[in-house]
Parts: structure tokens; sequence; C-alpha cells
């Protein structure tokens, strides 16, 4: 081979080696950047799995959330509706105690010259009571009442014909002791309640609707039957005046069928 043909193979060869060499780095770099696009594709991936984990946790909290106010919007309102009753429930209480309170007095003042003589006005548990002894009402062994008696009743029947919606049970009460003339103690004190009945009804216009009578005979004491002093105590007749629970049950009743 010439000299001529040397020089002229050397310049491609040269040519040749750099372009072999330039392919092999061009290779790797490529190489390298698929590497980095597969890894930044899987990131991606990933990426996109946790956004739509949070999308669906968001959508799931957003739906616990709606489920939470509707749950406290209904609790609201039945708390709301809930004190409304309360306060109409508190009215009717606070005027039935004014109307005890004034009922007290009334029957205090009315029967004012009977109390030194058996006669007693108090309540318990919203409940107004007139306790009468068997010696104010009734002559002795007997159950015809007795001038004081009537009196009394009377003076009663004034003040519960100002309450009409009033309940009045009358109680017949007796001691140990047997009565001649009378079966049994249970006969004395039921005559005794219904005497009183019948003269609150007939000779004094209250109602006889609002009217009950009863007889416990001997088995509802307040004292010791031993002695004198607890019988007689045990002798009485209890004249229970009971409130218009009926009127609180109906104004709680009302506002539950207006909510």
């Amino acid at each position: 081979m010439s000299a001529k043909s040397i020089l002229t193979i050397l310049p491609l060869a040269a040519i040749m080696l750099y372009s072999c060499g330039a392919s092999k780095e061009s290779a790797k770099k490529l190489e390298s950047a698929n590497a980095q696009i597969q890894s930044l594709q899987s990131e991606n991936a990933q990426l996109t799995s946790a956004v739509s984990d949070l999308k669906k946790q968001v959508s799931d909290l957003s739906t616990q959330n709606n489920s939470i106010n509707t749950q406290f919007t209904s609790y609201k309102k039945q708390c709301e509706a809930n004190e409304q009753q309360l306060k109409q429930v508190n009215a009717v209480l606070e005027e039935f105690h004014k109307n005890v309170a004034e009922l007290i007095e009334k029957l205090q003042a009315a029967e004012a010259k009977f109390t030194d003589k058996g006669l007693e006005v108090y309540s318990k548990d919203g409940v107004v009571f007139v306790d009468m002894k068997d010696n104010l009402l009734y002559k002795s062994g007997s159950a015809a009442l007795s001038p004081d008696g009537k009196d009394a009743l009377g003076n009663l029947a004034s003040v519960l014909n100002e309450f009409p919606k009033l309940k009045v049970i009358v109680v017949g009460n007796t001691d140990t002791v047997h009565v001649k003339g009378m079966k049994d103690n249970w006969s004395l004190s039921t005559e005794r309640a219904n005497g009183v009945v019948r003269v609150l009804s007939k000779d004094y216009s209250v109602d006889p609707e609002r009217l009950m009578a009863a007889g416990k005979s001997k088995f509802n004491p307040v004292a010791d039957n031993s002695t004198a002093e607890g019988r007689a105590k045990n002798r009485r007749t209890e004249i229970v005046l009971n409130p218009d629970w009926e009127r609180i049950w109906e104004a709680v009743k009302m506002e539950k069928a207006s909510q």
C-alpha cells in the first residue's frame, strides 16, 4: 500500500473510532435517561395512587361530616323542643304552686276559728290536707255531724267552690276501739266519710263528681293507739284536695303534638 493510501485511511479510521466511542456514550446516556424516566413514572404512579387514596379519604370524611351535621341538627332541634316543653311544664307547675299557696291561705283564713278545736290545714308533696278530729266533726261514737262540724264543712265548701278543678277525697279514720252500734270500725270510718261527702254536696253545692268517700278504719294510724292521746289523734277525717295533675300532662301532650 502506498504512503498516500495509508494517509487517506488513517483519518477515516480515526473518525470511525471516535464515532464508535460517541455511540457507546450516547447509549449509556440514553439508558440512564430511560432508567430515570421509568423511576419517575413509578414515582408518578405511586403519587397518583396516593392522591386517589387521599381523595377517597376526603370523600369519606365529607360523608361522615354531613352525617354528623345532620345528626347534630336533629339533636339541636330535639333539645330546643325539649327546652320549650320544659318551659311549658314549668309554667304550669309555677301556676300550680301559686294556686296551692293561695288555697292553703284561704282555707286557713276560712277555718281560723276551728284551728284550736282540732282542725289543721297543711300540704305534702303538692297535695293539700284538711285534717279534722272527730271531736270537731261528730258526736261521740257516732257518724252524725255536730253543729261545729257542719259549720267547718260550710267554710271548707266556700273555698272548694272557688277551685272547681280540685278533686276532693274524704277519708275516715278510727282508733282501735270498737264502737257500740257499729258492725266494725270499717263501717264507722266509711259512714263518717260518706256523711261529710253528703253535706258538702247537698248542703253546700260542691259538685258531687269531684267528691270521693273512703274509710281506712283503724289501719292508718298517726299515733300510738295504746294511749288515750294517741287514739284521739287517730280518730280523724282527712279531706284530701288533689290538684289537677291532668292539666300538667295535657300541657306536655299538647306541646309534643305541636312539634
